[in-house]
């Protein structure tokens, strides 16, 4: 039985793509191992799966000034031991990392200990932790054409990110049912993203009046952020965050306003479902959403409307815009190249493991 440890943590996103892999693996009977923080989201994510959990102390690697700057090497250079130890006594056949500041020591000690590495990276550019990772790789994933040209040559596989296959097998008349909607009128689902988007929710919210005439919307606002007020409204149904629902949501969904971050475009696209991205802003980030958005934009899988054009003239006008050519996006999105993220990923595994 082949052995594989996954890494990856810090936020759901660098989690999610290891647990769309799970069912494959488990067909494929590999004996799965996950190294992640002591106590980060990946640990309460990976823990529901019964997949062996192994925590290790990590740090980040601050480019902005900052008091934990003076404690967090001890923690990278403590994590780093416990990787080395991890990975000699699993003695895995391969190691596959999500990224996350977590995930350097352990694909660091891959490679010390011989063992083939793969990375995945799902922005445009590369993050801190994902370089620090690349030259311990044999291969690198990643979600865009563009980002080929940031990799090394010969690493570099156009994968796409793996999603949860059973968001494809959605209920579109149980959500229906769920929401009380009409089958006169189309859907719109807004997403903002796991701890929401206070911009993206302030600005549907100022014209839900005019959506509402043509439209129906299911809102996922985020934590803390539902709207008391319009609680009841006909046609509108919002929620701080949903699980299972989610599935059967995306089947009843026309458009899609979403946010910009890689593992939710890629959700989209798999979904084929016509989409408005509004990116984080280059001044809340690193500017990776905004680049994503552009490169979606680019191969014809959506509009972008950029948070400081964001108003209600250009929403309304872009959700037409939207609508009106829905059919051109899903047929963009379904002529692309990165349709099966999981089998590409296997067969990578399955090749550096032969």
């Amino acid at each position: 039985m082949k052995r594989i440890i996954l890494t990856g943590g810090g936020t759901a996103g660098h989690v999610t793509p290891n647990i769309a892999l799970l069912p494959r693996l488990k067909e494929l009977h590999y004996d799965i191992h996950y190294i992640g923080s002591y106590n980060g989201i990946e640990k309460e994510l990976i823990e529901q799966f019964g997949i062996p959990y192994h925590g290790i102390a990590t740090g980040k690697l601050r480019r902005y000034f900052s008091l934990q700057n003076f404690t967090d090497p001890f923690r990278v250079l403590k994590g780093m031991n416990e990787a080395k130890k991890l990975v000699k006594i699993l003695k895995p056949d391969v190691i596959f990392s999500k990224g996350g500041f977590v995930s350097v020591p352990v694909v660091l000690s891959g490679k010390r200990c011989r063992v083939p590495v793969i990375i995945h990276e799902s922005d445009m550019t590369p993050g801190l932790a994902n370089k620090l990772s690349l030259s311990a790789a044999a291969k690198v994933c990643c979600n865009f054409p563009e980002t080929l040209e940031q990799l090394p040559e010969g690493k570099a596989v156009l994968t796409g990110s793996p999603i949860r296959q059973e968001l494809l097998s959605g209920d579109r008349f149980k959500a229906r049912e769920l929401l009380g909607f009409t089958s006169g009128k189309p859907v719109i689902l807004v997403v903002g993203g796991s701890l929401g988007a206070a911009a993206v929710n302030e600005a549907v919210r100022s014209v839900l009046p005019e959506l509402l005439r043509s439209y129906q919307v299911i809102h996922l606002c985020g934590r803390g952020k539902l709207d008391e007020s319009l609680k009841g409204l006909d046609g509108y149904a919002q929620f701080e965050y949903v699980k299972e629902e989610l599935k059967d949501f995306f089947a009843l969904t026309d458009i899609v306003i979403s946010r910009a971050g890689a593992n939710a475009i890629c959700e989209l696209l798999a979904l084929h479902k016509p989409n408005l991205l509004i990116p984080l802003s280059a001044n809340a980030s690193r500017g990776d959403q905004i680049l994503n958005a552009r490169s979606f934009e680019r191969q014809g899988f959506s509009i972008v409307l950029e948070e400081e054009a964001l108003t209600d003239k250009t929403l309304l006008d872009a959700v037409e815009n939207l609508y009106e050519h829905r059919e051109q996006y899903i047929a963009a999105m379904k002529a692309s190249s990165q349709q099966n993220s999981i089998d590409t990923i296997i067969d990578l595994i399955e090749s550096v493991t032969a």
